[in-house]
């Protein structure tokens, strides 16, 4: 039998019967990626720009193996602060199911279950991609990825994550025919940086064209999903060379410390805070705000249009 619809809460099912525009959020940046409680104030400052700018929020996990779209403050709570939590990617949705295990979503599992529920816009930080490095690391890509190339939601992002290898990433991207949309820009964000020197195909100015885009491609049955790449605040931005410097310091204390596989994201993502005196975790969290309020006002917009069914 087909796999049930998640639940959703009482404000998302109310705003997907009344057609208003939802923005997904994701779970693994409350239950991997930010220490109590700051993950849990993250979490309810996303949620509450998501509102702000006209959207509903639908932050997405996995409760004791039940599919939870939209989660209730102490739903929030108890992630923010539950041991044992998993990372919940499509591998691995079967798993925390068929065990009942609480699980953050990844942006992959977030896009899955956006899906389910039917919601078409995503906000996150930055999406994962092709690893640096040669050898085994160079195969280490991102489910993300392949979720972008046949799940149709659009991920308003800031780039990949600067820690990543960006050209290929975004090679990746255009071989398996993944609209990239800079966002008021030409160029692929590097999340921590406002540019990278990469230029993209494709640039929407506002949230009406960034719509007009992603239901063009939907209208025309190509059904993958796309990304809006919108660039860190200005004031928050930093330094390429800067990060670049702290990066490949990262990279070689992973290395010798032997960090592997899906670890080495969090380690890196922990030691850069640590290099660059949280100025990397301050440009972090100013981008996931700017994308969630740039992805419910793309939210506004799509709803206002059309969508082919």
């Amino acid at each position: 039998m087909p796999y049930p619809l998640p639940t959703l809460s009482a404000e998302v099912r109310d705003a997907l019967s009344a057609r208003r525009p939802l923005v997904a959020l994701e779970s693994t940046v409350i239950t991997h990626g930010l220490p109590w409680p700051q993950n849990l104030e993250l979490a309810r400052q996303l949620e509450a720009t998501v509102r702000a700018g006209g959207a509903c929020p639908a932050t997405i996990a996995v409760l004791q193996g039940e599919v939870k779209v939209g989660l209730s403050d102490a739903e929030l709570a108890h992630l923010a602060q539950a041991p044992g939590v998993i990372k919940v990617s499509r591998r691995d949705y079967g798993v925390a199911v068929a065990q009942k295990r609480d699980g953050g979503t990844t942006v992959a599992g977030t896009m899955i279950a956006a899906q389910w529920a039917g919601i078409r816009v995503f906000a996150t930080g930055g999406i994962g991609g092709v690893h640096r490095g040669l050898g085994e690391a160079r195969l280490d890509i991102s489910a993300d990825l392949p979720e972008l190339a046949r799940t149709p939601v659009v991920v308003v992002c800031a780039g990949a994550k600067a820690i990543l290898d960006l050209p290929a990433t975004l090679e990746w991207l255009e071989t398996h025919g993944v609209p990239v949309i800079g966002y008021g820009t030409d160029e692929f964000p590097a999340f921590y940086s406002r540019t990278s020197g990469l230029r993209l195909a494709a640039r929407a100015d506002t949230a009406a064209e960034a719509a007009l885009l992603v239901k063009a491609m939907w209208d025309l049955d190509l059904n993958s999903g796309a990304l809006l790449c919108v660039p860190v605040p200005e004031a928050d931005a930093r330094p390429a060379a800067e990060m670049n410097t702290a990066i490949e310091q990262a990279l070689r204390e992973a290395a010798a410390a032997g960090v592997r596989g899906s670890a080495v994201t969090p380690y890196l993502l922990a030691r850069m805070a640590a290099l660059t005196e949280g100025h990397s975790l301050a440009a972090n969290l100013a981008l996931l705000k700017n994308n969630a309020r740039v992805a419910a006002e793309v939210a506004g917009e799509l709803g206002k249009l059309h969508l082919k069914t």
